[in-house]
Order: structure tokens, then sequence, then C-alpha cells
């Protein structure tokens, strides 16, 4: 039986995908928020971790793992990720290699296609739908650092600077020196034109 873990923000769509896989049979999945994807990750060691990068959260739950500085795997999770994507989101394609993930399934394709990419990835082997292949090749690389990322994906989900001190264990002044890099090298006019401009990208 393979372990499946998938995560999204929004209940209504990690059930959906969830009760696609079982009906599929051979799948043991288990569901959860961003917010908890650390804690059970860890507790259930799935051999394949579905994720969609494009949901709120994912961005900060991401940034949350690159305590070093440097970009890396999701915290408690296994390196089998499979990335749930879009052509047109380049961003989100790009944090997809930065956490080493080992499939990319287009949003936009058929179910039996997520299916099959699981199977893959829980024998070892990668998956690109075809449709990304180009786009995952093109994707540029994201101008921002993982901790300016991680400020920036708590902003764009309404955290004030002292919610996003305490949450990254930053100094107030610290997280306005990172957004100021931000707005600079986005070439933002303030912090919600640097939202937008990210959010268009798929940084955020």
């Amino acid at each position: 039986m393979t372990k499946v873990l998938v995560l999204h923000s929004v209940s209504i769509v990690r059930s959906a995908l969830a009760a696609l896989l079982r009906s599929e049979g051979g799948f043991d999945v288990s569901c959860a928020s961003w917010r908890t994807c650390a804690r059970r990750g860890g507790s259930l060691r799935p051999d394949v971790t579905v994720v969609d990068l494009d949901c709120p959260g994912a961005s900060a739950a991401l940034g949350a793992g690159t305590a070093t500085g440097s970009a890396g795997p999701l915290p408690e999770l296994p390196p089998a990720l499979l990335v749930l994507a879009t052509p047109g989101a380049p961003g989100s394609l790009r944090r997809g290699v930065r956490a080493e993930a080992r499939g990319y399934v287009d949003k936009d394709g058929s179910p039996g296609r997520l299916v099959r990419a699981v199977r893959k990835v829980a024998a070892g082997e990668r998956f690109v739908d075809a449709s990304l292949a180009s786009a995952l090749l093109d994707a540029g690389d994201v101008p921002l650092s993982p901790r300016e990322l991680s400020v920036l994906a708590r902003a764009a989900e309404g955290d004030s600077v002292a919610e996003i001190a305490h949450a990254l264990h930053l100094a107030s002044g610290t997280v306005r020196n990172y957004m100021a890099a931000v707005k600079r090298k986005t070439g933002a006019r303030n912090r919600i034109d640097a939202i937008r401009i990210s959010r268009q990208a798929g940084w955020v």
C-alpha cells in the first residue's frame, strides 16, 4: 500500500484529491493543510507527498524549511514530492525544483495523470507532464532569497510586520529591511505592489 499525503490549504480541494486517489485502490491517503504539514509529514512518513505550491500558505511553509538560508525540501517531509502546477506559473515550478520535487503534474490535465504520477514517484521514478516540460526548462530563477520569500509570503497572507517577525524569529527592523529589499528587487512601489508582482510571477 502506497502512503500518500495531500497538502492543500483548501479543505474541499485536498478532500477531492484524496477521494480520487482512494478510488483507484492501492493508496493509503491522508490530508493536511500547509500549516500542519511538518507535524503530519513527520508522523505519517508518506511515500509520496502531493503539493500545490500555488495555494495560500505554501510559500510560507516552504520558506519555513529553509532556516539555513538556502532553499531545500519541506520540513520533516520525504524528498518524494509531487507538485501540482500550471505552465503559466514559472515561479511555482522553480520553487518545486528548489524543493527537490520528483514529479510535476499539470493541474489542467486528466485525473489519470495524477494517479500515474503518484505511482511513478512512489516507485522512485521521475514524472513531468509534457505540457510542463518546456515551462520547467524556461522557468527563470526567482530573484528573491528564501528568507525574502518567507517574509513576502507572510505579508501576502496579511500578516503585520510584528506578526512576521514573531513567526520567523526576526527583529521588526530586520523584517522591514527584507521588505525594502523585496521592493527594490521587484521594482515595486510599495508592499502591495510587491505582492502583486510576485503573485503574477508565481513566486508567492
